[in-house]
């Protein structure tokens, strides 16, 4: 009996409590949900569904339980049911009902762990969107590792993902950007406002290596617009190379630009306007933003006719809407929190769902540690630490790994100590190891002539995965495809990598307690048969784990 199927036969016998009580119970599969207990001595899934729904039937809770303990052991593949405290059921299943779990994950592949919770669902997930004045940060490195594992999860769980790079090319941002490549050109001390490193100095000789002849000679205003043409697609490349490296593909580049050239605010504006909530006063345009919770109303065109800040984010947004995209996910820095109020007004005044149709995610700030001590090792970016720096310090696996296994809400002190170690405090190590050991176990197991199959038939005996070290692996496999969509739903990929840590803990301990492979001597049993299926399973979850987080599974290490 597979976890689903158990859940399904709760809910069956919960529904035919209450009908013989003369009640009709509608039950949400929040009530009915089965979790592993804290201790693997209370059984394989423990449930509290007496304690939701008793008092709608008409009873107190432990007595509920225990008619529903006796209805669950009479089930095929139970073993043993038990009622604990007011009303928790603890259910063990037979040993052969549990392991069959192994031999479904090696059938199924690649597919285990996929699920249909966002199945068709048209997602624009739009990350990093770093303005092209500068190498990719820190921070957008976390961003680029979150961004693209989350729309992995997403895709896992069927939903149709856009990968969006908003590409800011519109601004006073890209105005300082020109200057201080003219100023680095003209040999000239960085502008008080401007971006400083020695990549401004690359990029503007290279520059010159497309300009046309005679830049030198011409003013300033000239020779700014030129650097700025020019510059932002030199520095873009080397953004997207940047990312290209550290396995991030985006599949559409949106230009800023674009919204003001082609009426894109125009058409945002005059949306509203028919909405009514666009009105005129002091010479501007405004949108009446506190009738949807904003704390002021916003301007949209000043007075002098140029467009407000706000005025891109509501054409970007009806943009990707009328683009198809049911959900538009926004990933952004520490620095847009105040943003998150007008951004919600903005979906409302649309007449859209805030918070659902646009999400917003916030991410912490990522320092650099080493001994406890902040790093700074960029002397390309100036004061800034680079995703470049992170890379060539500890590779891409590390450094994928590494900034997605936190929550993003949280501050992330990046250790490169610990992370560039070979041993199991490392966790990136340490669940990569667990696949390579995996794998290593199946290569020994094939020398020592451990197949599959006993007399040219399936060996695998489910029944023989019966030592505690099994239950609790077979355990933490099975939380696989659940722990995908929950990181899909709550745009949450760390729970990923923190759910391979689990994994990892649990194949070393059987490691330790079961052998695949016999002692010299010894014959070769279906049990070691069994195992090897079991061994193979976890790196299957192992490999599609990582893969939903970019990062490779090693054969060997």
């Amino acid at each position: 009996m597979t976890p689903a199927e158990l859940q399904v036969a709760v809910g069956d016998l919960v529904r035919s409590a209450a009908a013989r009580r003369g009640a009709e119970l509608a039950l949400s599969d929040g009530e009915i949900v089965l979790e592993r207990p804290r201790s693997r001595e209370h059984g394989d899934w423990a449930s509290t569904v007496a304690m939701r729904v008793a008092k709608r039937i008409g009873m107190a809770p432990r007595d509920l339980a225990q008619e529903l303990a006796v209805d669950l052991g009479a089930l095929p593949g139970v073993a043993a049911v038990a009622v604990a405290g007011p009303g928790f059921i603890n259910i063990t299943l037979e040993a052969a009902s549990a392991g069959a779990l192994a031999a479904r994950i090696v059938a199924e592949g690649e597919a285990y762990g996929r699920g249909t919770a966002f199945a068709g669902v048209k997602t624009n997930l739009e990350f990093v969107s770093a303005n092209p004045t500068g190498p990719v940060h820190l921070g957008g490195g976390r961003w680029a590792a979150v961004g693209d594992s989350l729309a992995r999860t997403l895709e896992a769980q069927g939903a149709l993902v856009t990968r969006e790079y908003y590409f800011n090319d519109h601004g006073t941002q890209i105005d300082r950007f020109a200057k201080s490549l003219l100023a680095s050109f003209r040999g000239q001390p960085t502008p008080e406002d401007g971006y400083g490193g020695d990549y401004i100095a690359e990029i503007a000789a290279r520059v010159v290596e497309r300009a046309p002849d005679g830049l030198a000679a011409l003013p300033d205003e000239q020779v700014q617009e030129v650097f700025r043409a020019i510059g932002v697609d030199l520095m873009f490349d080397e953004v997207k190379r940047t990312l290209v490296d550290f396995r991030v593909h985006f599949d559409v580049y949106f230009h800023e630009n674009d919204l003001y050239e082609t009426g894109a605010v125009e058409k945002a504006v005059a949306r509203l306007r028919e909405l009514g909530h666009i009105y005129e006063s002091e010479g501007a345009t405004w949108l009446r933003t506190t009738d949807f919770g904003d704390d002021r109303d916003r301007v949209v065109i000043r007075s002098n006719g140029e467009p407000a800040y706000i005025a891109g984010d509501l054409a970007y947004y009806l943009n990707k809407r009328d683009r198809g995209f049911e959900q538009c996910l926004m990933l952004l820095g520490a620095d847009h929190h105040g943003y998150i109020g007008r951004l919600m007004a903005m979906v409302a005044a649309f007449g859209d769902t805030p918070h659902v149709t646009l999400q917003v995610l916030i991410g912490q700030l990522v320092n650099l540690v080493r001994a406890g001590q902040p790093v700074r090792m960029s002397k390309r970016a100036g004061t800034v630490v680079t995703l470049e720096d992170l890379v060539e310090a500890v590779g891409v696996d590390a450094a994928r790994y590494t900034l997605v296994r936190s929550s993003v809400d949280t501050q992330l002190d990046v250790d490169l100590d610990l992370i560039s170690r070979r041993t199991n405090d490392n966790p990136v190590y340490y669940v990569q190891y667990a696949h390579a050991r995996t794998r290593s176990v199946a290569r020994k197991a094939e020398a020592a002539d451990v197949t599959r199959e006993s007399g040219g038939a399936d060996a695998f005996d489910p029944a023989l995965l019966a030592h505690p070290s099994e239950s609790e692996l077979l355990g933490e496999l099975e939380q696989f495809p659940r722990t995908v969509e929950r990181a899909a739903t709550l745009r949450e990929p760390h729970r990923v990598a923190r759910y391979l840590e689990q994994l990892a803990g649990a194949y070393h301990r059987w490691y330790d307690n079961c052998r695949v492979i016999p002692l010299a001597g010894e014959p070769v049993e279906d049990v070691h048969r069994t195992r090897l299926v079991l061994n193979d399973a976890v790196a299957q979850v192992l490999r599609n784990g990582l893969a939903l987080l970019g990062v490779t599974a090693p054969e060997r290490m």
